[in-house]
C-alpha cells in the first residue's frame, strides 16, 4: 500500500512588528565596539543580551571593506549580541550586504542615497563620540500634521510577551503592562495602570509624543528612538504617576 501524502504546508510566512535595535557605528574599531556594547549587555543584560540588532554602517566616512566588516559582526556577537542585517543605505551597502550574505533591514534607514548617484551625506565623526549607539527604535520620518487617527484603547492588562501597536494614533492602555509586554504607538501612550514592560511612543519619529505612566515600574521606555533602560526604578519614581518626554535627544521622566 502506497504510504499516504502529507498535504500539510511545510510553513507559514508572515510579517509583523519586530522588537530590534540598531547599532549605529561611529567609528572603524571592532575592539572599542565590543567593549561599549558589552558595558550595555552588562548595564541591562534583560534588555540586550542576545538581542537581534541591525548594524548601521551610514555614519562612516567610507564604507569598510567586507574584513572590516566582519570583525565589527564579530565584536557584536563576542559583546553578547546578535547581529541579523545591515541598516538600508546606499547601492554600496547593499552590494556589501549580498556579499556578506546579510539581509538589508529596509526598516531603519537612517541614510538615503541621492538621486544623483553622489554619496549619502552623513554626519562627520570626532574622536569625542562613542565608536557606536544603540537605539531601540528607528527614527523615520515624523507624520504629518494632521495624520493622527483618534486614539486606539486597549482594555485590559498586556500580558507577557504580548506586544500592543498603534499605527499613526495615539495608545490608551486602561490595565497594567507586565514585564516582558511591549506597547507601542506612532503617537503618545497613556497607560492608566501599572507600567512593568516597555512603552514605546514616537515610533514613526515624532519627537513631541509622550509617555503617561499611573504607576511606573517598567524595563524600558522609549520617544522617536531616544530610550532609558532601568534594571532598577529611582526611588522617586517608583510606583509614581510620570510623564516622559524628550529634550533635545534626552529622554526625561517626571513625576506628574
Amino acid at each position: 500500500m502506497n504510504a499516504r501524502m502529507d498535504t500539510t504546508d511545510a510553513c507559514d510566512l508572515r510579517f509583523g512588528q519586530v522588537g530590534i535595535a540598531c547599532v549605529r557605528v561611529r567609528r572603524v574599531d571592532a575592539a572599542a565596539l565590543c567593549d561599549e556594547l558589552e558595558r550595555r549587555v552588562r548595564a541591562a543584560p534583560q534588555m540586550f543580551a542576545r538581542a537581534a540588532v541591525v548594524l548601521d554602517l551610514s555614519h562612516l566616512l567610507d564604507l569598510p571593506d567586507d574584513g572590516a566588516v566582519d570583525a565589527l559582526l564579530e565584536a557584536v556577537r563576542s559583546a553578547g549580541m546578535l547581529p541579523v542585517g545591515l541598516a538600508y543605505g546606499t547601492s554600496e551597502t547593499e552590494a556589501l550586504a549580498k556579499r556578506m550574505g546579510l539581509p538589508l533591514i529596509a526598516k531603519f534607514r537612517a541614510a538615503y542615497e541621492p538621486a544623483n548617484g553622489g554619496p549619502a551625506a552623513v554626519d562627520t565623526p570626532t574622536r569625542a563620540e562613542p565608536v557606536a549607539q544603540v537605539q531601540r527604535e528607528p527614527i523615520l520620518s515624523a507624520p504629518a500634521p494632521g495624520s493622527m487617527q483618534g486614539a486606539q484603547q486597549h482594555a485590559g492588562s498586556v500580558r507577557s510577551g504580548q506586544q500592543i501597536y498603534a499605527r499613526d494614533r495615539d495608545l490608551i492602555v486602561i490595565g497594567a503592562v507586565a514585564n516582558g509586554a511591549e506597547v507601542i504607538a506612532d503617537g503618545n501612550i497613556h497607560i492608566y495602570g501599572g507600567l512593568r514592560g516597555r512603552a514605546m511612543a514616537g515610533a514613526q519619529g515624532d519627537a513631541k509624543a509622550r509617555i503617561f505612566v499611573s504607576d511606573f515600574r517598567a524595563e524600558l521606555v522609549a520617544i522617536a528612538g531616544q530610550y532609558r533602560v532601568f534594571e532598577q526604578i529611582p526611588d522617586d519614581l517608583e510606583g509614581q504617576s510620570v510623564q516622559c518626554w524628550l529634550e533635545g535627544e534626552k529622554l526625561l521622566i517626571a513625576k506628574l
